[in-house]
């Protein structure tokens, strides 16, 4: 007799088995639907349920919804679970329908695919890591040759001139004055270009603003010329360093910069909410690039640099509406 007509036989005879079996599958169909919130308590009580309801002839697949739930069980607990379920499906097996053996190799194969999608995350993320310190590392290179530059011509001008001066300080001070005047034009200029490099570290050609978060404004309407819709509201009168507020200036402008560059024409809103402990920032737009397209890059990394320079926090991604939002907060405490 088959297993399909032994099944109708039995639920002809005892009618109870109908609803039973139905409730059983739906506690099993709930499980796998819930099985990433608790994974091994979820796997454990499929299993009981399945082999009890095999026992009883109540169940007739091997062990798959089981299997479903495994393959989200992570490690260590991965591999004991597999073996588990392969255990139970081949004592249920032996004392029942043979049948039930499948549930072995099925395990096993879930486990397997399991691991292999794991291993290949890991590595996913591993490269992407790898791919942020290289741009970290570029960066810190190119800073270090800038100011390699400044401070070799800086220095090198004003060794000479300072020699001149102190060869000519008696015979001829006025070319010695000419020499002192040089060399101070000359350590001004490379100070000037110091400060540039080490507070904007990136490539912002326009020159630090007095008051960088009264220059918000200005920095919108350059935004909106180049086909952006920049809503800007800023929140807040408190006094902060004037650290932490240029912070918040270059990281509102890299990220405007960065959807005039890939969401444009789009609609922007920024907001800062300045208070005495902390600055809050939060850019968002309704752009339409594919999420895929989202990766860090070189103005992402620079306003992570900025935010851990200040015990802040950073996060940028997709927005739950479309489009990309940045949030970041700087604490004025760290400045």
């Amino acid at each position: 007799m088959d297993v399909g007509l032994a099944g109708n036989l039995l639920i002809d005879e005892e009618p109870w088995r109908l609803p039973v079996s139905a409730v059983i599958a739906t506690l099993i169909a709930a499980a796998v639907l819930l099985r990433r919130r608790a994974p091994v308590p979820l796997l454990i009580g499929t299993v009981v349920v399945s082999a009890s309801a095999a026992a009883f002839g109540l169940l007739w697949d091997p062990f798959v919804g089981a299997a479903l739930v495994l393959y989200v069980v992570r490690p260590p607990r991965a591999l004991p679970a597999a073996a588990g379920v392969a255990a139970v499906s081949a004592a249920t097996a032996v004392v029942g329908q043979w049948w039930y053996a499948f549930g072995v190799p099925l395990a096993l194969l879930t486990w397997g695919l399991a691991e292999a999608v794991r291993s290949r995350r890991a590595q996913t993320a591993r490269q992407e890591r790898q791919r942020e310190h290289r741009i970290l590392v570029d960066e810190r290179v190119r800073i270090a040759r800038e100011l390699h530059d400044v401070v070799t011509h800086g220095m090198g001008l004003i060794a000479v001139k300072a020699g001149v001066a102190n060869h000519v300080a008696d015979s001829r001070p006025e070319e010695a004055r000419d020499a002192l005047r040089v060399i101070e034009q000359t350590s001004r200029a490379a100070l000037g270009e110091m400060r540039r490099l080490l507070h904007v570290l990136r490539d912002e050609t326009d020159e630090t603003p007095a008051d960088p978060l009264a220059a918000l404004p200005q920095l919108a309407e350059r935004a909106r010329q180049a086909g952006v819709d920049v809503e800007l509201s800023v929140l807040g009168t408190a006094r902060v360093p004037e650290p932490v507020a240029l912070a918040a200036y270059r990281i509102v402008q890299e990220a405007v910069t960065n959807v005039v560059k890939h969401a444009a024409p789009a609609r922007c809103r920024v907001v800062v909410a300045v208070a005495a402990a902390e600055i809050r920032i939060q850019v968002s737009d309704d752009g339409t690039a594919p999420i895929g397209e989202f990766r860090l890059g070189h103005g992402l990394t620079g306003m992570r640099e900025r935010v851990a320079l200040y015990g802040g926090e950073l996060v940028a991604g997709p927005g739950p509406d479309g489009g990309f939002r940045v949030a970041a907060t700087l604490r004025c405490a760290d400045a």
